[in-house]
């Protein structure tokens, strides 16, 4: 029996070490703590590479964008809202480095809630036994309320809700919401409903037209603030796995049919704990095809959003 044929490494080709094209090189490494404990330090301090360098490629496109007066719209899932991080966007609307706030209808609850309450997030599982998971009287009775006046006065759902929440005579903190602030200074406010998919839908004062009519009015509002990301704009997708990535795709479609192919060249950013294919195709992907650039950041909303937010503020002194 013959024995088994083994490759010659004698002969193999080997190439200089210098001649190689290297992904990573000592001047990219991370530097440790010195005397300089500033914000600003640790960011420069990060290693150079991968989703460290994508960080910071994401804040240069936000402070380029707030400089260059570009959009800067921001789009939020519930749990954005839930992990208590609305008053950092609450601080770079007042900065003036937010230009819109889009939202999920689940992300308007928990705001509503907590402006209102002062809390928010039920146990769901405890609740879902006995059916009384998402029956919270005043939410449903306020923000339906809401959407129909909204209905009868042309607004749109984020409007509706802001002019609801400015209207209770005692709000537990209203500096805390997104959408109230954001209504008092002057920044367009978004809320996307998924009719069947929210816990104010099964309340007794639910109409479906209602919600259908003001959040519609602002599908057509944030179609029109995308415009404004032409050339250096940035679109930050937070926390929104499916509703968020699918209506900004729609938006941008519509934006593009009325103005001749536009917005292109901006920047888009993904970010959440992990990864979901419809924020991959909707938002980092296909709306950067015809140019920009599209990030994705991994990591949970009570560290990741603080981190972007204190980098973007540092960066713009």
């Amino acid at each position: 029996m013959s024995m088994p044929r083994e490759a010659d490494l004698s002969k193999v080709r080997t190439v200089p070490v210098a001649g190689r094209p290297n992904k990573v090189s000592a001047g990219e490494f991370a530097t440790p703590p010195g005397g300089d404990h500033s914000f600003n330090a640790f960011v420069r301090s990060l290693p150079d590479v991968l989703k460290a360098a994508d960080f910071r490629r994401v804040v240069d496109a936000v402070v380029s964008a707030h400089r260059t007066k570009r959009a800067v719209i921001v789009m939020l899932g519930g749990h954005v809202v839930k992990t208590g991080v609305g008053p950092l966007l609450v601080d770079l609307m007042r900065r003036g480095i937010l230009t819109d706030v889009a939202m999920n209808g689940s992300a308007a609850i928990h705001d509503y809630e907590i402006a209102r309450f002062g809390a928010t997030s039920e146990d769901v599982a405890a609740g879902l036994r006995d059916g009384t998971f998402g029956m919270a009287e005043e939410t449903g009775r306020g923000l339906n309320d809401a959407f129909v006046k909204g209905m009868a006065e042309g607004w749109g759902m984020g409007e509706s809700v802001g002019r609801a929440l400015a209207a209770e005579p005692a709000l537990a903190h209203p500096e805390l919401s997104v959408i109230l602030q954001a209504r008092s200074l002057g920044v367009g406010v978004t809320v996307h409903a998924a009719l069947g998919a929210e816990i104010i839908h099964q309340h007794p004062a639910a109409n479906g037209a209602a919600v259908g009519e003001t959040s519609h009015r602002d599908f057509r509002r944030l179609a029109a603030s995308i415009e404004r990301l032409h050339e250096g704009g940035v679109v930050l997708n937070c926390g929104s796995a499916v509703i968020m990535p699918e209506v900004f795709l729609k938006a941008l479609t519509v934006a593009r049919n009325l103005n001749a192919g536009k917005p292109t060249g901006f920047v888009t950013c993904d970010i959440d704990m992990q990864r979901h294919y419809r924020p991959h195709v909707n938002v980092v992907e296909r709306p950067t095809m015809a140019g920009g650039a599209g990030y994705e950041l991994t990591g949970h909303h009570e560290l990741m959003l603080p981190l972007l937010t204190w980098a973007i503020v540092d960066a713009i002194g």
